[in-house]
């Protein structure tokens, strides 16, 4: 059975993600988990650039 590189638990099934711009193979949890935790980095990068008046893309 495959290996979870994110909680090193044994499952079914893995899923490719990018999380700092390497491919992982995660559990559908910890896959589910790093999507939430990408888009709140997202939101609190918009919050600053709002913030600080930036008006161009990264």
């Amino acid at each position: 059975m495959p290996t979870c590189k994110g909680c090193g638990d044994e499952a079914d099934e893995l899923v490719s993600m990018k999380i700092g711009g390497k491919t992982k193979k995660l559990c559908e949890s910890c896959a589910d988990e790093a999507r939430e935790s990408e888009a709140v980095a997202e939101q609190s990068e918009a919050v600053v650039q709002q913030m600080m008046g930036f008006k161009g893309r990264r």
